[in-house]
């Protein structure tokens, strides 16, 4: 066969480093990005920011971008151990729950913020209990969870000890009883009934005289409260007794208690949220500005760039060419950046400018709105618009939301419209708020109240929603 040429025309994308890097800072959230930038600036000596600017840590703090802009949360005696066996158990037993680094770790943590685990040793330690007492009750300690709770059986744990030790499980049931006096009150307990009737039979040391109520109160921790979870009053009066007032007040007794003790002394780590953009209504209209606090200021360094431009000759052209590069890199990094946020006002304000209803009057009025709907406003791609919603959040006359919280898929209308799933579940919030507690509304009457306003919607579907708003069940919410 005779060779020919051939000429044939087609297209196709090119992501250019630069394009590659836009798309990356456009999906970052704004302390993803400051800690991009600053990985960037220890990278390139060409890259600074303005002078005045705080470092990425400032940025990270839980300032308000306005300040008028409010934001979108006794122990009991010792019993005397056996002498010869409290010579062969240590006084710290090698738990399998305690870590080689624990006391640095407690000397690390601050004074005034102590562990439940901390906490509870400090008790230990004032008690009168002897060797091995002592170190069994701060075997328990280290096998406790978060919330306070012994979830191991005493067997598991006795099983876990050397044969060298010889723990039996009736000396874990001592130490267990000596545990369950520390403070806080309800600590050490194996189920939910046990921690609330610790903490009733504490209370009850307190007030020797506690009525009925009390003892009502501990009947129905220790062996029905699977019943008043479910609500089934019916089945609690036949099997206590009691009337409607006096369960009434033993349910409220029970409520004040704290099924969690423990959760006191956990450390949660705050997570703050940097609002990318601010919004106001200014002359009437609504408008969305960036939030200055939350754009990082780049410039160029004048005397690298400069020395970047300047013509190499000899064997200075290697280093004249990283610095070229690196100028280079510094330029797209501000030009991308400066992109980064222009696309997200725009996002912002084509949604502003569709939900005013909402920002008006809160969830009941918001609009159905998809990304597509945005993206064609603007020109861009879907997935540009799904990126820019993603960890970009709004601070509004109203609280702070994530870009696509504003986005929600729609329900039609009796009259030929739609409604927003968020306004449907501000409506279901509404109803059982105003709901008579003694007959609550089952989803079957919500879809019927809804499709009464012109809102076509399955049980199912309100089923559905009331669950995303972790609403219980028509029979958890019955009171009595």
């Amino acid at each position: 066969m005779k060779p020919t040429l051939q000429f044939r025309l087609s297209q196709h994308l090119t992501l250019t480093p630069q394009l590659q890097q836009s798309i990356r800072l456009l999906q970052l959230s704004t302390v993803e990005l400051n800690q991009e930038i600053e990985q960037l600036l220890m990278e390139n000596p060409i890259l600074e920011r303005e002078d005045g600017e705080s470092d990425a840590a400032a940025a990270a703090a839980p300032a308000s971008p306005e300040r008028e802009a409010p934001t979108g949360t006794s122990a009991d005696e010792a019993q005397g151990g056996d002498p010869e066996r409290n010579e062969q158990l240590p006084t710290d037993f090698a738990s399998p729950w305690r870590g080689a680094d624990e006391d640095g770790e407690r000397g690390n943590a601050a004074a005034d913020l102590p562990t439940l685990r901390d906490h509870l040793y400090s008790e230990l330690a004032l008690t009168n209990l002897g060797t091995r007492d002592r170190a069994l009750v701060g075997l328990l300690i280290d096998a406790l969870d978060d919330d306070g709770y012994l979830t191991q059986s005493l067997e598991d744990i006795a099983a876990l000890m050397s044969a060298e030790a010889e723990v039996t499980v009736e000396e874990l049931a001592i130490a267990l009883r000596h545990l369950q006096n520390f403070d806080p009150a309800g600590v050490g307990a194996r189920t939910p009934g046990e921690c609330l009737a610790l903490q009733i039979r504490a209370t009850q040391e307190h007030t020797p005289a506690a009525g009925s109520t009390t003892a009502l109160a501990l009947e129905i921790c220790e062996q029905h409260l699977k019943l008043l979870a479910s609500r089934d009053y019916v089945r609690l009066k036949s099997l206590t007794g009691a009337g409607d007032e006096a369960l009434r007040a033993a349910q409220a007794l029970i409520r004040a208690l704290n099924p969690r003790p423990g959760a006191a002394f956990a450390r949660v780590e705050a997570r703050y949220v940097i609002p990318d953009v601010v919004v106001r209504k200014v002359e009437g209209i609504w408008r969305a500005s960036l939030n200055q606090e939350a754009m990082p200021r780049l410039r160029v360094n004048r005397l690298y760039a400069e020395l970047a431009a300047r013509p190499r000759g000899g064997g200075n052209s290697g280093g004249g060419n990283a610095l070229a590069t690196q100028l280079q890199e510094a330029r797209w990094l501000i030009k991308n950046v400066l992109q980064r946020f222009d696309t997200i006002l725009r996002v912002s304000q084509a949604i502003v400018d569709r939900q005013r209803s909402f920002l008006e009057h809160g969830e009941v009025a918001m609009r159905p709105m998809v990304l597509r709907e945005i993206a064609d406003v603007l020109g861009v791609h879907e997935s540009t618009v799904s990126r820019v919603t993603t960890q970009k959040f709004m601070a509004t006359p109203r609280g702070t939301y994530e870009l696509k919280y504003f986005f929600g898929s729609h329900v039609a209308t009796d009259t030929g419209g739609a409604a927003s799933s968020t306004a449907i579940r501000a409506l279901i919030k509404q109803l059982v708020a105003a709901e008579d507690s003694k007959a609550p509304l089952s989803d079957s009457r919500l879809a019927q109240i809804l499709g009464e306003q012109g809102i076509v919607v399955a049980r199912r579907t309100v089923a559905k929603y009331r669950e995303s708003l972790q609403i219980p069940p028509v029979n958890q919410r019955k009171s009595l």
